[in-house]
């Protein structure tokens, strides 16, 4: 297992496997391409969707063996050797089963959609303990493996934007190419695969049931879906953030510390400080969010935190 890490076979993605037409077919999948290098697949449909949105139409995939501008939440940049993530994006253009747009409220959804989805892939193709960190990370045994980034794109003659939906999982990486000591990958949870084409196909079919089944229901959250329980019950069953006292920290140096309760309507966290009071936390405001123990006490386990 050392020398696996030292130097892991790092082949690149099946195209052919993933271009496969019953594949796409099946999962309502109008285009997906594969491209070696790219500054950043979230930047290419953002403006691909902008430039030309009949070439882009709903559930377009973008996936690169290399990212060399990859940026997350807040901006934030990272960077992983090629071919040893899932790197991909996809355009969305929610509508329901008559063709209505949904609420752009519904939005904010997802991406804790596009994180479970991954959740569920981990958990079948990897056998992994995957737990989603709210509002866009997926962890494994408390530590970051993967997150979500959704952006809204342009503006298109009055019609209501495209969301731009990136997720990047690192699959290969070993200790020393961690971008930080409290993330993981793929390969060094003893995983049951490392096979980025198997992962990949697993989430988006995964996704796009859950997508489907969201748009059908007017993206409201409390719909059963794909058979099985609602969105939010889903979440709130997935979520390791729930039940636990943590630190929100908000722009300008603000920060609130209670125990974090649920997902209201939108999917922001409901923090309740020590007077009782409630606090409505969303994702588009929280800088960080980490656990929170009382001076004193064991802080105990934080690495999953960022």
């Amino acid at each position: 297992m050392e020398a696996a890490q030292e130097s892991p076979d790092r082949p690149p993605l099946d195209v052919n496997a993933l271009s496969d037409e019953a594949f796409l077919s099946a999962n309502g999948i109008p285009r997906l391409t594969v491209v070696e290098s790219t500054g950043s697949t979230n930047a290419d449909l953002l403006r691909g969707s902008g430039e030309d949105p009949f070439a882009h139409p709903d559930l377009t995939v973008l996936a690169a063996e290399y990212q060399s501008a990859a940026r997350g939440r807040l901006d934030r940049r990272w960077e992983a050797p090629a071919r040893s993530s899932v790197s991909v994006s996809l355009v969305l253009r929610p509508v329901n089963a008559e063709g209505r747009p949904l609420p752009t409220q519904s939005y904010s959804w997802l991406s804790l959609l596009a994180a479970l989805a991954l959740c569920e892939a981990l958990v079948d193709t990897a056998g992994l303990p995957a737990e989603l960190k709210w509002p866009n990370d997926v962890l494994v045994r408390g530590r970051k493996i993967a997150g979500i980034l959704a952006q809204l794109g342009p503006m298109q003659g009055g019609a209501v934007p495209p969301v731009v939906l990136g997720t990047g999982l690192n699959v290969t990486l070993t200790e020393a190419e961690l971008p930080v000591p409290t993330a993981t990958s793929v390969l060094l949870e003893n995983p049951a695969s490392v096979d980025r084409t198997a992962l990949l196909k697993s989430y988006l079919s995964r996704f796009t049931a859950l997508y489907r089944s969201f748009c059908n229901a007017d993206g409201d959250p409390t719909a059963g879906m794909a058979g099985g329980p609602s969105l939010h019950k889903r979440l709130e069953h997935q979520l390791t953030t729930l039940g636990k006292q943590v630190r929100a920290q908000l722009p300008g140096d603000h920060e609130i510390i209670g125990h974090a309760t649920r997902l209201d309507d939108y999917g922001s966290l409901l923090v309740v400080d020590s007077g009782g009071h409630e606090h409505v936390v969303t994702a588009g405001d929280v800088v960080h969010l980490r656990p929170w123990t009382p001076p004193g006490q064991n802080a105990g386990h934080e690495s999953g935190y960022a």
